[in-house]
């Protein structure tokens, strides 16, 4: 999810993005570490209205499960959710997103994304019938509500074109209607999209992107909408004025290995967060798959996934990031909430 937030009462300079004040901290390296297994991915940012607090959702791997064969460690998992009350500088585990869909033995939720709506939260998650040993099973997006982001309720599987999906990201046309992206598995992992009205009744219009790749995130920032994908070799970075044609940036982010703790490795999957201005790019690296330590195949060092954070720059028309400059996060709560 990409959320544009401001906080009422602020000067000019701090709408504009002023720097930190010299009391601030940076985040740490790694953002943060799952304590149950070790397997944080794919994140998003939300602001929990009624607790105050910034919540982070996420595919919770079982990198630690020393039973697990094939990639059984990636399916069988649950959303993990943690919290930050400091502005997104500091997260700590609260629990699991207690969702109300599991109609199968072994399930797995993978990647959600979540956007509210009039005192609404709706979450779009990646459903897989099982615990499965390879990649060739369905999966399929489904639609959740909530009233305080804990509890989940089961709407919809979405109608979209195959079944075999992932990866939803969701975002609010100027129109006031919605838009769907997510992977299609199935036409070589491009991207699609759908569209509704009101959050309930979709329709599937094809082929958004003829790119490969997965995790689309769409915000918009500088005056214009921008699209991020995982391409499992850094992140593509695309621009658009209409939502609708993309053109491709030259240039991938968070390609080159960090110095930081842990992010030495490509990140992926990411969340962006736009914030008085400023934007974070929350994502998730295997620091054991470094290429200039890499960790022996299928150990647990190679499985183990974090979560990192990093400012995004404009310069030039381009969107850049250093991975290594201090990130002083200050998230402010969306204007009403």
């Amino acid at each position: 999810m990409a959320l544009t937030v401001a906080a009422p009462g602020q000067t000019m300079a701090q709408k504009a993005g002023a720097k930190p004040a010299a009391t601030a901290r940076p985040a740490p390296k790694p953002l943060f570490s799952d304590p149950v297994y070790d397997g944080a991915a794919d994140p998003v940012i939300v602001w929990n209205k009624q607790a105050k607090k910034w919540w982070m959702f996420y595919t919770n791997r079982r990198a630690t499960d020393t039973t697990a064969t094939g990639v059984t460690w990636v399916h069988g998992t649950r959303i993990g959710i943690a919290e930050s009350g400091d502005g997104g500088t500091t997260w700590t585990y609260r629990d699991t997103a207690n969702i109300n869909y599991r109609p199968d033995r072994g399930y797995t939720h993978w990647a959600p994304d979540i956007v509210e709506d009039r005192g609404r939260y709706h979450m779009f998650l990646t459903y897989v019938p099982g615990t499965f040993t390879d990649w060739q099973h369905p999966r399929v997006i489904v639609q959740l509500t909530s009233t305080d982001l804990q509890n989940w309720q089961y709407v919809q599987t979405l109608p979209l074109v195959t079944d075999k999906v992932i990866d939803a990201s969701v975002f609010k046309l100027p129109d006031g209607t919605w838009r769907l992206w997510y992977n299609n598995e199935r036409d070589h992992k491009s991207i699609y999209y759908a569209d509704s009205p009101d959050l309930l009744h979709w329709t599937d219009h094809g082929q958004a992107l003829n790119e490969r790749g997965e995790g689309p995130k769409v915000f918009r920032w500088h005056e214009q909408y921008w699209m991020i994908i995982d391409q499992w070799k850094g992140m593509a970075v695309y621009h658009s004025t209409d939502l609708l044609h993309w053109t491709a940036q030259p240039e991938r982010i968070l390609e080159q290995p960090g110095q930081g703790r842990d992010d030495q490795a490509i990140g992926g999957h990411c969340d962006v967060v736009v914030s008085n201005g400023r934007a974070f790019v929350f994502y998730f690296t295997h620091p054991g798959r470094s290429k200039a330590r890499p960790a022996p195949a299928n150990s647990i060092a190679a499985k183990r996934s974090v979560v990192q954070v990093a400012e995004l720059e404009f310069n030039n028309g381009r969107l850049t990031c250093d991975r290594d400059k201090p990130t002083f996060v200050q998230l402010v709560p969306p204007r009403g909430k």
